[in-house]
């Protein structure tokens, strides 16, 4: 009987894992429909396991660069003008 119970649990341990994440309902109906096959439970696992915050990646400007205002061009910081707008950087 306890067997059966920790198999159990075992089973839906990425269920139990993603119960407070925003994706809970996908994540148990995924488990619950495909975790018989490892494929299935393993991709609800890594679901439930993978972050909610979506990922920002800082943008680093180069020293010296300026971007253009009208067209958002990237050149060099001496350049007055856009190369291909021709707009006032």
């Amino acid at each position: 009987m306890t067997t059966l119970f920790f198999l159990t649990l075992l089973y839906f341990l990425p269920s139990i894992l993603g119960k407070d994440k925003k994706d809970a309902g996908g994540i148990f109906l995924l488990n619950l429909l495909l975790g018989w096959t490892l494929v299935g439970w393993v991709a609800a696992m890594v679901w439930a396991c993978a972050s909610d915050r979506p990922v920002y990646l800082p943008y680093m400007v180069p020293a010296g660069v300026r971007f253009c205002s009208r067209c958002g061009t990237q050149s060099v910081s001496v350049v007055h003008y856009c190369a291909s707008c021709g707009a006032r950087v």
